[in-house]
């Protein structure tokens, strides 16, 4: 044979056709791919837009309507039944969800899932719609409903603009001129600043001087309504012009309204309003949102991008348009960041591009290791130009840098290595069995293209059911699925084209070994003697073997029971949150209050960053998952940054000792930032019924058995307590002999007490309310309100109240009114100790049996929400995508083989991958969740690939006319070295994602499963092949 090799030229390389041919042979079409993947891929990379998390859209609008003045039973069956009513008839509407309280309906409209964010306008725009024919049917006094559809934009930027020495109109005026400004930078598509108090005018007028001058308190009302008006007084010819005449009369300052002449004709001298009232300019006794930043009064501006922007690069562009600004920034208005989107994403992104990179660097030390420094470079070299030809294509579908799909890549690495190496492997192998490299790369790639384009198939169809997935995880999960269709694709690609292009130019001086030829066997290493040794051991105690496993495979799948499952890991941005519900009926002011001493605690305590606290509703939405508390002014909100991660829990944990012990009336919850969808409480008890008295039984049982476990925290429902209200008893009959109706009754006693609107003053481009009230010293307690006077028209003099009232009623009454898809529901909230190691599904698991056995009346029951309804949800939806991948999968291992055989040997193994998984879950006390879950479907493909190329080369043994039995042991073999590689580059790959809380159930899943399903593959198909087509075994020797 030797003599033969050398005797003739390598001109037999001319008849060699096929794909690794080509390349080898056309150099530069191979070097201009390789350019494209190279220069193209860094281009791409540096183009790519950036996010924290991918963007799932919040499928949520908002219907909201007042009502001034209606119980919230009144706006309940007044205002949101018909509302809602119209809104269900939409074909899109997957719930609608209100809330009734006081003169206000909030109606949240969630849409279905598999509507995607382009049709969302549309949507909206038919809700719209829907929401406007309904307007005159409406009661008089509503409002107009307004439909708020950006409810879901995030505002990735949050400052807080505070100033001490300023007034509060100052401040309003600079965060004016600041968002004019801050609008124009490129890349923000809007600013809204949340904090500000509307501003009046308040003409206190005292009864006392307008009832000895005999003046009703309308005339000076109607006077001030109609003064202030623009009207046209048309225009007049002169010669050519056409002038436009306009009378002056307008009030310049507020201080002119004190001029104005409010007697009658019948009364004597002049008298001004100034006689009679005092004005000034105020702001609303009673603000709706009260926001402090470390202690001083301050507005929040939140900042949103445009879609597919660098976010950041926007943030830079941003921060230098901050930095412009700052000479016009008066001296002593602070701007503080509270969140800044650009600066986590260029944290976390850069974070990942680290590990990325540290993952390849672990994969090719690895590979020098094992296969020298030739094929480890090589290997390195396809690697990078496959990262980077993803990049390319990242680019052109739109795709941004994020958690996911930056995850996707990590993943893929261990899989992308897999193709080259059997490559470079057989290449190798082929040159020291004496061929000629060219005729080498053309055998092994032309032997296994068909079975590694398989296997990569079934490796990204593994996938498939995610990126399909229809709901918010599916959409948030979806480019994981898109990346590694295109990574792993590549891969393939480049493994039968680049690498033996680059084998041919890196093995070039490499001598064949002469003189030994065919009989040279590269198998004869330690391991491969030793591994040989224990499957012929294995091989004859097949049955054993298998039973083995199978008592492993059971006692895996009950210590699966043990593992903690948790859907979506905490995030580790060191922001902690505490919401707090005063109890209902709190006025804002006293919330506000109670914020400012916790505020003040917390600045005391070291590592605190900085403190934002919001009375009244919660901040602007700054990160996807937030989903900020709707407006209701017992409730407050504080957000503290930390300056580390570490210091985070045990600041919780004190604080919750220190509200515990001097806070008892508080209902609180602490809470961290989310990663991925769902929010709310973990977990949710509802309750649908008619009558608010049964439900709130119900509850009070559903919170005793919640209160029972030690391990349940913020335990409260969503209809709070009862709140009091003060009736006082309307005299018909008096009232109509002194011509005075109820809202003339209405109308004074919301003077007396909290002012009336009665007009509206125009200042530039400010719009304020008039406001009518009593002087302070005649603003008397609640105590003398029978001896107040009212206008009475009849007698044209002012009576006591008494004479049209017959005395004072208190009522109790439901503040909130909470229905879902049109029915009444209580929803009984708690949640895990977010300081504890509990998560929500044990919780769950341990309240649901004692809930469920809570006897319901007839016509109220009960259903589950929280954390179990949308990992539910999520499950659901890629469970009714997953046996479809799954068969897709199947048959084509059917196709591969042509036979079922086959295939069943390959699936078999899987199941074996979840003895490894369990072990390292358990091991390193880590969650199962939705990332696990990814982390067993990648696994499966994997397991898959690697018994697919080893049948494929037992079917080549068979061929070359050697003993079943040889074969099958020869082949397991020859394949140790490639299995083993990609199992460990893989392996070791995983390990910069250890430290993220977000991937690692994924990689342990990976590395715990891969690790065990690899000595199981090299084992268990010889075995399995073995008894399925009962190969005999040969006896000892």
């Amino acid at each position: 044979m030797s003599d033969l090799n050398k005797s003739v030229p390598q001109s037999d390389d001319d008849d060699v056709t096929g794909i690794a041919a080509y390349f080898i042979r056309n150099r530069v079409i191979s070097w201009m791919v390789a350019l494209i993947f190279l220069i193209g891929g860094i281009a791409a990379f540096f183009g790519l837009g950036r996010l924290e998390d991918p963007a799932f859209t919040i499928k949520d609008a908002m219907v909201v309507t007042s009502y001034p003045g209606a119980t919230p039973q009144q706006v309940e069956e007044e205002v949101t039944y018909p509302i809602e009513k119209a809104i269900q008839q939409l074909t899109y509407v997957d719930e609608v969800n209100s809330i009734s309280s006081r003169g206000l309906s909030q109606i949240t409209v969630t849409m279905k899932n598999n509507y995607g964010p382009d049709d969302l306008p549309q949507i909206w725009d038919e809700l719209r719609r829907k929401v406007n024919d309904l307007k005159g049917t409406l009661p008089p006094g509503v409002n107009e409903p307004q439909v708020i559809d950006d409810f879901g934009d995030v505002y990735g930027i949050l400052l807080a603009v505070t100033g001490d020495g300023y007034s509060y109109k100052e401040l309003l005026d600079y965060v004016d001129y600041l968002r004019r400004e801050l609008e124009l930078v490129d890349g923000v598509s809007k600013v809204s600043v949340s904090g500000q108090q509307q501003e009046q005018v308040f003409i206190e007028v005292s009864m006392k001087k307008l009832s000895s001058i005999g003046l009703s308190p309308d005339t000076v009302f109607n006077l001030l309504s109609t003064q202030n008006v623009v009207s046209d007084a048309g225009a007049i010819r002169i010669g050519d012009e056409y002038i436009r005449i306009q009378p002056t009369g307008e009030f310049q300052s507020v201080d002119e309204l004190g001029d104005l002449l409010i007697t009658e004709s019948g009364a004597q001298g002049l008298i001004f309003l100034k006689d009679v009232a005092e004005i000034k300019r105020g702001y609303v006794e009673v603000p709706n949102n009260i926001i402090n930043f470390n202690g001083s009064l301050a507005l929040n501006v939140g900042v949103s991008f445009a879609e597919g922007v660098n976010v950041v690069e926007v943030g830079k562009a941003f921060d230098h348009r901050l930095a412009e600004l700052k000479y016009q920034q008066p001296v002593g208005i602070e701007i503080s960041e509270i969140y800044s989107q650009p600066k986590e994403v260029d944290k976390s992104v850069s974070g990942f591009v680290v590990s990325l990179a540290q993952a390849v660097g672990i994969v090719i030390i690895v590979l020098l290791f094992f296969m020298g420094l030739r094929s480890g470079l090589l290997i390195g070299l396809i690697l990078l130009l496959t990262v980077l030809g993803t990049f390319i294509f990242m680019k052109y579908l739109a795709i941004d840098l994020q958690r996911i799909s930056l995850g996707a890549l990590v993943i893929a690495l261990g899989m992308l290595v897999d193709n080259a190496i059997v490559v470079v492997e057989g290449i190798l192998i082929g040159t020291q069995k004496g061929r000629t490299r060219l005729q080498a790369a053309t055998d092994i790639v032309t032997q296994t293209k068909w079975p590694l384009l398989g296997a990569t198939v079934i490796a990204v169809t593994a996938f498939a059911p995610i990126g399909l997935s229809e709901d918010s995880t599916g959409e948030y999960c979806g480019t994981l699925f898109t990346v590694l269709l295109i990574s792993l694709m590549l891969s393939w690609f480049t493994a039968i084209s680049l690498t033996p292009f680059f084998a041919d130019i890196f093995f070039k001086g490499q001598k064949i070994k002469q003189g030994e030829g065919e009989e040279n066997d590269p198998y004869n290493g330690v391991i491969f003697v030793i591994y040989k040794k224990f499957l012929q051991f294995c091989m004859r105690r097949a049955w054993f073997t298998v039973v083995v496993l199978i008592a492993g495979l059971a006692a895996s799948v009950y210590g699966f029971t043990f593992v903690k499952q948790a859907f979506f890991p905490s995030s580790t941005t060191p922001i902690f949150q505490l919401d707090v519900w005063m109890p209902e009926g709190t006025d804002i002011r006293a919330t506000n209050t109670t914020l400012k001493e916790l505020e003040r605690w917390l600045t005391k305590q070291e590592h605190v960053d900085h403190i934002t606290t919001t009375a009244g509703k919660g901040l602007q939405r700054f990160i996807l998952t937030y989903a900020p508390e709707k407006s209701y002014t017992p409730y407050g909100e504080i957000t503290t940054r930390m300056e580390n991660y570490e210091a985070l829990k045990p600041l919780m944990a004190k604080f919750r000792e220190y509200l515990k012990a001097n806070y008892p009336e508080i209902n609180y919850k602490l809470k961290q930032i989310e990663l991925g969808p769902g929010g709310g409480a973990k977990i949710e008890a509802r309750i649908i019924g008619s009558d608010p008295t049964v439900l709130r039984t119900i509850a009070a049982q559903v919170k005793d058995i919640m209160y029972a476990d030690p391990q349940a925290t913020n335990i409260r429902h969503d209809w709070r307590e009862r709140t009091q209200v003060l009736e006082p008893q309307f005299n018909e009959s008096q009232a109509r002999r002194y011509g005075i109706t109820k809202s003339d009754v209405d109308d004074f006693l919301s003077m007396s007490f909290s002012g009336m609107t009665i007009g509206l003053y125009r200042d530039g481009t400010t719009l304020m309310p008039i406001v009518a009230r009593l002087p302070e010293d005649e603003r008397i307690d609640i105590r003398n309100i029978e001896g107040m006077k009212i206008w009475s028209p009849a007698q044209s003099e002012f009576i006591p109240l008494q004479q049209v009232t017959m005395g004072y009623d208190m009522r109790w009454e439901d503040p909130i009114i909470v229905r879902k898809n049109r029915k009444r529901m209580l929803t009984v909230m708690a949640d895990p100790d977010i300081l504890g190691e509990e998560t929500a599904s044990t919780l769950q698991k341990r309240l649901q049996p004692q809930i469920e056995a809570i006897q319901m009346p007839p016509g109220y029951s009960l259903e589950w929400g929280g954390e179990y309804e949308s990992s539910g949800d999520a499950q659901e939806s890629l469970f009714t995508t997953m046996p479809m991948g799954y068969l897709f999968m199947f048959l084509i291992t059917v196709f591969l083989f042509n036979s079922i055989k086959e295939p069943l040997i390959v699936w078999l193994t899987v199941p074996l991958a979840l003895i490894g998984v369990t072990t390292g879950l358990l091991a390193l006390n880590t969650p199962f969740g939705f990332m696990a879950l990814l982390g067993f479907l990648s696994l499966s493909g994997m397991v898959l690939k690697n018994g697919i190329v080893l049948l494929d080369q037992i079917e080549i043994e068979m061929k070359s006319g050697k003993e079943a039995y040889d074969a099958v042991v020869d082949a397991a073999v020859s394949r140790v070295r490639p299995v083993c590689m990609a199992a460990i580059t893989t392996i070791l790959g995983m390990i910069p994602l250890l430290p993220d809380i977000f991937f690692k159930p994924m990689a342990v899943t990976i590395m715990f499963g891969l690790g065990f399903a690899t000595v199981l593959t090299l084992i268990v198909v010889p075995v399995l092949y073995r008894l399925f087509h009962k190969v005999a075994v040969p006896k000892q020797a």
